[in-house]
């Protein structure tokens, strides 16, 4: 087929390969503009723009794609479908009209759970047990459209980068399987039951907060691995948290326990196993306190 692809993060580049394997020709990839990264703030394309310059395929990034002129240019591809995986942009309706076949998203969750921008770090957050990919067909609702193709997967205690990497290769193939029956697959409604909305994460929600149950904090740590990272405070020292143990001890809720820097929650504690200081590498929470102490009955927040 005849393909516009349409994508900007790391989830997406698997889907781009899974696309261009199968045999379809992608003769255009849109992609956000490139971002300033790193410590000379220089602009860096994102990952699938990278990947697709590295094919050769031919890269747009435009700030909008509002802007009729635009709107022209895409629909001038005369593209069977366009293929969109986190692309981050809104897609106006002479866009999602212009191909034949339409515009076919892969979203990373079971919908009409989790529509919006955050479903891998809500699904966790909320203590799911199951996860997915919906490939659906979009329309102009968020993530409202109907639905070709659904696969699901156990979210056990993966962290979320560990489950958007899974997410990522599960969308990638079931995305080319789609492809490949287009014509005569015929997508699902939405049920009306059991709508769910995943709004952006903010920064703020990554500190932990000891007043809720041991489940819900090692949650939390969970659902921000590896970014922007689960913290608390000390000394005026953010220390982020990237794994933790739910202990079978009590206490005030953010009182360090013992020597092992166990943290009492709103209901039982949890043990961090993998901290990391604010310019330091990823360390064990034993190396932490040998350089860091922390002492048993230390208030953190």
């Amino acid at each position: 087929m005849r393909l516009a692809f349409m994508g900007t993060p790391d989830f997406a580049v698997p889907t781009l390969d899974a696309v261009l394997a199968a045999g379809h020709e992608v003769v255009a990839l849109y992609s956000q503009p490139p971002r300033p990264a790193g410590r000379g703030k220089g602009l860096k394309p994102s990952p699938v723009h990278q990947r697709a310059a590295s094919l050769g395929i031919e890269v747009r990034t435009p700030l909008t794609l509002r802007d009729p002129e635009e709107q022209q240019a895409f629909a001038a591809l005369g593209v069977d479908a366009a293929v969109v995986a986190a692309y981050g942009l809104i897609l106006p309706q002479p866009v999602l009209a212009a191909p034949l076949f339409g515009c076919l998203n892969v979203h990373a969750s079971i919908l009409p759970r989790w529509r919006g921008a955050a479903p891998i770090q809500r699904a966790i957050l909320a203590g799911d047990e199951r996860t997915g990919v919906t490939i659906m067909g979009m329309e102009r609702g968020l993530d409202t459209g109907p639905m070709f193709a659904v696969r699901e997967t156990d979210i056990g205690r993966k962290t979320a980068g560990e489950l958007t990497e899974e997410l990522a290769a599960m969308g990638a193939a079931l995305m080319a399987e789609v492809l490949e029956r287009l014509p005569e697959l015929r997508p699902t409604p939405q049920p009306e039951e059991g709508v769910s909305y995943a709004p952006k994460t903010e920064k703020q929600e990554a500190r932990l907060d000891f007043g809720r149950s041991a489940a819900e904090v090692e949650r939390q740590v969970r659902a921000f691995n590896p970014a922007p990272g689960a913290f608390f405070e000390l000394a005026g020292e953010r220390i982020r948290v990237l794994a933790a143990e739910v202990a079978g001890l009590a206490g005030p809720p953010g009182a360090v326990l013992d020597e092992r820097l166990t943290i009492a929650c709103g209901t039982g504690a949890i043990l961090p196993t993998l901290v990391q200081r604010a310019g330091r590498g990823v360390m064990t929470s034993s190396e932490l306190l040998r350089g860091f102490p922390i002492p048993v009955g230390t208030k953190l927040g």
